[in-house]
């Protein structure tokens, strides 16, 4: 090994031409600049090795000597020692065109909260343009590859973009960009178009019958190709984001998902706070919100620049654009940090969906638990004359091992009382825990846009095949309803002439309950008939209950805890029934419920309500967790003696100050969960 010629290599820094870019011509092969040669090549591209003696143990291939076939030693780098020493010494795994590692963050402390753009090197290729544009092709295709072995490119979906050049280095841009319906983990740097910022092929893969991605089409023909092109995604960024040098297109699963958090699916934006990872996307620190601009899908990717622009436009300090039910658009002011940005976005989108799933939401600031800092808990002068603190000795006492966060274990009951804002546990405060359903176990959405509107569009065909009694039966309850309005309510006022007129017993009753939803009244006729309805729904399957993903986990540490779980709802019993006997993630609940409550034990805005029911649960009403996203409800509970929690989901209505500064707020069933109940609590 010793007698291998080492190669001596070297490049000179070119110069950089300060003065106006002039305008490049098409590059063709047979006319191109050669390529690299040992006195041309980057030394850090490929440096010299030395190797141990073959012939001594742990050295060489398999410790015996080196086959001539796999001479000159730089062949052998993932297979000897040595050789994966000077790998992983000093060989980066990724292709690179530039003098130095982009290093992510452009401050001059380590300690930044924020970073902006990435410190990169300068391109050390400027004068060797052909082997540039091959180093470029080649790293393009290392970056689809592992993007889909990260998921994120499968099905030939996905594509990067990377330019190099520009006014900077005082010449034109290059801009190379993955073709369209390939196999990206297969793919190679002859399969990349270069383009220039015109939109105009350079020079095209020398791979045939390839198509130029969807995302930087124009109307070219290049060579005797017909391109199929129309509109440019790439070229939409590189116009408004002037820094950006690279872009990349995924398909990722939980970019896709994050567009849906939103069930109605008319969100613009995404907002993320309060996540570490917030650091790595860009212009953002732990504590900033997050506003990710999400722009509609269409048929073709071609059709979506104008929505790009406007989103690009809007948000400026984002460095992505989410597209619904599809993937993302990143980008960044370097490959590394467009990578970086959009692996950092990625995992905002996964912690986003899983959050949800917990019923917690992503844009909300947590309540506590997070960073602060109170001036008037520091004391500097102790900090400022204190050079070293004191070494601290774990103390034990009487052989025993001392408790975590303490020297020993203290007697601490005081910081176990309930105070109003205190979230109560089962089963340690309680064991029999109260639950509303719209905007508690179940979205309110599902009930607003689903549940009502299959009464609307159902009414008259539903009422049609009802007998004359069962009708009368219903009429009758319905009628009831409306003595408890005032006479100047609106729906009193758009049914006062319905007994006088002509209209049959049928078209009182359907006008009767349009009368009552329209202005969202909880009545107990009402909820009946309504039930009715919705029996027929869920029998044939075009109703499914929704519940959110924390209530089975719920439900089962209760059953396992001994704890009573029950229902008090506006909805009659029989549809509270129904939800929970046909929903879509865990199919019938019934059997974990202990009991259920309508209106028929009261106004859930009256106090005295909630004392019917704990006297039906044999219980005081003290000894009952209650939650609801009401704030009337959860105000009547406390005045009857309950423990009252407010929930706090998406699309629940905005809560008052005064009821977030008294009430304990949850963002999921399962924050409830989870007291041990030998221990004492002083009420």
């Amino acid at each position: 090994m010793s007698d291998l010629p080492k190669k001596g290599v070297s490049i000179t820094e070119p110069v950089k031409n300060k003065g106006a870019p002039s305008p490049r011509r098409k590059l063709l092969h047979k006319d191109s600049l050669p390529n690299f040669t040992p006195d041309n090549y980057s030394s850090d591209e490929d440096d010299k090795f030395e190797h141990a003696d073959a012939a001594t143990p742990g050295g060489g291939w398999t410790n015996g000597q080196i086959p001539p076939l796999f001479t000159p030693a730089v062949t052998l780098h993932p297979y000897t020692r040595s050789g994966r020493l000077a790998l992983y010494g000093h060989h980066r795994r990724w292709i690179n065109f530039q003098s130095s590692w982009s290093r992510i963050g452009d401050g001059s402390s380590s300690l930044d909260a924020v970073h902006g753009v990435s410190s990169k090197g300068d391109s050390v290729m400027e004068k060797c343009p052909v082997e540039e544009g091959k180093t470029v092709k080649a790293l393009v295709a290392q970056l689809c590859e592992r993007f889909y072995y990260q998921g994120w490119a499968t099905g030939t979906g996905g594509g990067v973009s990377i330019r190099v050049g520009g006014p900077s280095e005082g010449r034109p841009y290059r801009v190379f960009v993955a073709p369209s319906g390939v196999q990206k983990e297969d793919m190679v740097g002859d399969d990349v178009f270069e383009m220039d910022m015109n939109q105009e092929v350079v020079e095209a893969p020398k791979t045939p019958n390839l198509k130029i991605s969807a995302c930087c089409r124009g109307n070219i023909e290049h060579s005797s190709i017909d391109y199929y092109l129309s509109t440019p995604l790439w070229f939409v960024v590189y116009k408004h984001v002037k820094s950006a040098m690279c872009v990349i297109h995924t398909h990722s699963m939980n970019a896709q998902l994050a567009t849906m958090l939103d069930p109605t699916e008319e969100a613009t934006v995404l907002r993320v706070t309060h996540l570490e990872m917030l650091k790595g996307v860009g212009h953002h620190a732990f504590d900033d919100v997050l506003e990710v601009p999400i722009i509609d899908n269409r048929p073709t990717e071609d059709q979506l620049a104008d929505q790009l622009e406007q989103a690009i436009l809007k948000y400026p300090k984002c460095n992505a654009v989410l597209v619904r039910r599809h993937g993302i658009y990143a980008w960044g002011d370097s490959w590394e940090q467009a990578k970086a940005q959009c692996e950092s976005f990625d995992y905002l989108f996964e912690t986003a969906v899983k959050l949800k799933s917990m019923g917690i939401d992503c844009g909300v600031k947590p309540i506590s638990g997070t960073y602060r800092v109170d001036e008037s808990d520091v004391d500097m002068a102790e900090v400022e004359t204190q050079k070293e603190p004191p070494v601290k000795k774990q103390k034990v006492t009487n052989g025993s091992s001392p408790a975590f966060n303490a020297a020993e274990a203290k007697e601490n009951d005081a910081d176990l009382l309930l105070t109003r804002t205190t979230i109560p546990l089962v089963p340690r405060d309680s064991n029999i825990l109260l639950l509303d359903i719209e905007g508690t176990t179940s979205s309110i959405s599902f009930v607003k846009e689903v549940l009502f509107p299959f009464v609307r569009n159902n009414l008259t065909d539903f009422i049609s095949n009802l007998s004359n009694e069962q009708v009368a039966t219903h009429l009758l309850a319905i009628k009831k309803d409306f003595t408890t309005l005032e006479n100047d309510h609106p729906s009193v006022l758009a049914c006062r002439d319905l007994d006088e007129k002509s209209t049959s017993a049928q078209q009182n009753l359907a006008s009767r309950v349009l009368a009552l939803m329209d202005h969202d009244l909880k009545k107990t006729g009402l909820k009946a008939f309504q039930s009715d309805m919705w029996d027929e729904g869920y029998k044939s399957g075009e109703l499914v209950g929704h519940t959110y993903s924390d209530f089975k986990p719920m439900l089962d540490w209760c059953k396992s805890n001994k704890v009573r779980v029950c229902i008090y709802s506006s909805g009659a019993v029989h549809a509270q029934k129904l939800l929970f006997g046909h929903t879509e993630r865990e199919g019938d609940l019934t059997a974990y419920l202990d009991a259920h409550f309508d209106t028929t034990s009261g106004n859930k805005h009256n106090s005295q309500s909630y004392v019917t029911i704990a006297t039906a649960l044999e219980a005081q009403p003290n000894q009952i967790i209650f939650v609801s996203d009401s704030e009337a409800e959860v105000k009547a509970a406390r005045e009857a003696g309950m423990m009252a929690v407010v929930s706090v989901r998406p699309g629940n209505a905005p809560l008052s100050k005064d009821v977030k500064e008294q009430f304990p707020l949850v963002r999921s069933l399962l924050q409830i969960c989870g007291g041990d109940d030998h221990i004492s609590i002083v009420n």
